[in-house]
């Protein structure tokens, strides 16, 4: 046989009994297939009569033993076999179906990419293996999630939000999944994401996936030593609830609200004191799980604070327990930023440390400083691949869990990712041009020269590999800013920016800002002209995904700079005492912020309706707030009290000052009619 038809008589002939995930498994595929022939296929019990044959490895075959792996051959009899090791094995393969000859991208409901309909497909007669993934846990941490939250008026978020992620996640290769931060118990997310075969992992600071202490106990000590047995109770009540399911299992402990756990419990004020506690926290927890769970999977994220006390030698890890390193929060492999403190502590293990290891990696970060949120990572797709290869280099390729947001706005990075924990290497060159040519086909390398130019044009506001600024970068400090400002603090350092500034006066930091800004605008409009011309030769479906993708990161950088430099201009005429100039600035810098208000809602169409009514994190109507009442402010030194005086002293005509009747003809303007009439007098636009 040398070609194998796949048409819309095709007769499947399915495993019996059938698993749950397996049942989703198989209903993505025939939604797949009646896309592509316009009917759902048949099904039959009778394997002679069928063409396709989907089922579990018998104990002889090759592919026994081999966890999550698949193969389809193809019979002289004329029949295709579908084979799994294992549940995941068959999903894998059904997913595998679906892409390479049904022509489904794994990325299909994010992109809007939808395959071609077709009368009937021609495989090649020609059998294949799935290899080994080179990460054995595989997955995502759906995490600040606040725009899937917030895309529909259910709360929590129901089926048809998760749906679309854990499909996506098993179309990556992915098997484990934390699903979303912090969201009520009563949510379908944790028993859906079980349901479609993914391991469920926990959040760091839920370790086992117990309840945080002040939820259940919001009047008790969050001390360990205090609260021992409720502490111990949260715990076993959360591994008899998943002791059943797939569960990659967390150890550790931190506070309440994912903070280092002694700002709860001052008395263990030295590094040895906090070492002791957690490990002895840990022991207690694998104690506990093995009651119940036979040779369980088990983690612990060395994370922020905790690689300092490992590092230092003050942490007792439980034998086989997956170490899991992690990044800053910008790909770079050393530990995190917290505040002003930014000891770049490298992340990885040495030869010393037993393994085994894995990472714990961010491609979207929520930080109060500089992340990226609403945009992709601003950092060089090879930066991250080299901290990646490093890592795995180093013995960290047992475990891969990935902070991917939101999905929409971080897929072409997820597509690397992808590649990376399958293969364990990738040529990112190579694969921004397939990228583009999958994805924009008629325009690609335009298309490819606006990605590469948005890593190129990223601000570097720091030194090292990693300081790049994402969307956050343009809205936390801006209102840091202002809140000191109008709090009369300006003869004082801004304490919160001394993570970009260095010790600077507070003056001196705004200069720093704007220094950093001014230069990036132009690249940034030319961007966004490279964009605009590149959209302009894609149609359809290319060109919406295009819009709602790089071009609609490009106009929320392009925007929040214009926006913060407009801010830092309306500062330095404060200081000069030029208040009305100083009122104008500020106007721009809400007038600038607007245009991410209109990107946003201009990608809001079709099934993305509300998708960033949410945006809570980068919020960008709270900068635009802080602006209005920087901009009130500022209007009160001068225009007060009856907000008719810079009227009269800039706009009104010279003989109507000599001759008005102020009782009959003071209108104050808004502000913003104001600052249009001033911006005018001044700056002649």
């Amino acid at each position: 046989m040398e070609c194998f038809i796949l048409n819309q008589d095709t007769l499947f002939c399915l495993p019996n009994p059938m698993s749950r995930p397996v049942k989703h498994a198989v209903d993505i595929l025939f939604r797949d297939f009646e896309k592509v022939f316009g009917v759902r296929p048949m099904v039959a019990d009778n394997e002679e009569a069928v063409s396709v044959v989907v089922r579990y490895a018998d104990r002889d075959e090759t592919l026994a033993g081999k966890p999550e792996c698949f193969q389809i051959t193809f019979s002289e009899t004329g029949k295709m076999h579908v084979t799994g090791c294992d549940d995941l094995g068959i999903i894998y393969a059904l997913l595998y179906v679906s892409e390479k000859y049904l022509g489904v991208d794994k990325f299909w409901f994010w992109t809007g990419k939808e395959p071609e309909r077709k009368e009937k497909i021609e495989i090649p007669a020609v059998d294949y293996t799935s290899p080994r993934p080179r990460v054995r846990f595989r997955g995502w941490f759906v995490n600040d999630e606040v725009c899937l939250i917030g895309w529909t008026d259910v709360y929590p978020p129901p089926k048809e939000v998760w749906m679309p992620v854990f499909e996506t996640l098993l179309r990556c290769g992915g098997n484990m999944v934390i699903p979303g931060t912090d969201l009520p118990r009563t949510g379908i997310h944790w028993e859906l994401a079980s349901e479609m075969g993914l391991y469920i992992t926990h959040h760091h600071a839920e370790p086992l996936g117990a309840e945080m202490f002040f939820r259940v106990y919001p009047d008790k000590s969050a001390s360990y030593d205090e609260s021992k047995e409720l502490y111990e109770g949260l715990w076993e009540e959360a591994i008899k609830k998943q002791k059943d399911k797939k569960v990659v299992w967390v150890f550790g402990f931190r506070g309440q609200g994912d903070c280092p756990f002694w700002e709860n419990a001052p008395e263990y004020n030295t590094p040895e004191k906090r070492g002791e506690l957690i490990s002895r926290v840990m022991h207690r927890q694998y104690e506990m799980l093995c009651k119940y769970v036979e040779n369980p999977p088990c983690s612990t994220y060395l994370y922020g604070e905790i690689t300092e006390l490992y590092m230092q030698g003050l942490i007792d890890i439980p034998d086989g327990v997956i170490k899991i390193w992690s990044d800053n929060g910008y790909g770079e492999m050393v530990s995190r930023r917290q505040g002003n403190h930014n000891p770049r502590v490298r992340s990885l293990p040495t030869e010393k440390d037993a393994g085994p290891h894995g990472l714990y990696y961010h491609i979207t970060f929520h930080d109060l400083q500089a992340s990226n949120h609403l945009v992709m990572m601003p950092n060089e797709p090879a930066f991250i691949k080299s901290e990646l290869v490093k890592a795995f280099d180093a013995g960290a390729d047992h475990y891969l869990l990935l902070n991917c947001g939101n999905i929409r706005m971080h897929v072409y990075f997820l597509d690397i990712i992808n590649k990376l924990w399958s293969e364990g290497d990738i040529d990112t060159g190579t694969h921004l041009e397939d990228f583009c040519r999958r994805y924009f086909s008629s325009a690609w390398e335009k298309a490819a020269d606006c990605y590469r130019n948005y890593f190129k044009y990223a601000i570097r506001y720091g030194n090292n590999p990693s300081d790049a600024a994402g969307d956050e970068y343009y809205h936390h400090p801006v209102r840091m800013i202002i809140g000191h400002w109008v709090r009369g603090e300006i003869h004082e350092t801004a304490k919160d920016l001394l993570w970009a500034t260095g010790d600077l006066s507070f003056s001196e930091q705004v200069r720093f800002f704007y220094d950093k800004l001014v230069d990036s605008v132009a690249d940034f409009e030319k961007l966004e002209q490279q964009c605009l011309g590149a959209c302009n030769s894609l149609q359809g479906e290319e060109a919406v995904f295009f819009r709602d993708n790089i071009m609609f990161q490009v106009r929320l950088h392009l925007s929040g700079c214009k926006g913060f430099i407009s801010l830092c201009k309306s500062f330095f005429e404060f200081e000069k005492g030029n208040y009305p100039l100083a009122f104008v600035y500020a106007s721009q810098s809400i007038w600038d912020y607007r245009e991410s208000l209109n990107a946003m809602s201009e990608s809001e169409h079709g099934k993305w309706k509300n998708f960033y009514r949410a945006d809570w994190l980068t919020n960008v109507k709270s900068t635009i707030y802080s602006l209005e009442a920087l901009r009130k402010y500022l209007r009160m030194h001068g225009d007060s009290p009856d907000f008719f005086l810079w009227y009269k002293a800039f706009i009104m005509p010279e003989n109507e000052k000599k001759i008005y009747l102020e009782n009959t003809h003071r209108r104050p303007l808004s502000d913003d009619d104001l600052a249009l009439k001033l911006r005018e007098k001044f700056l002649g636009r």
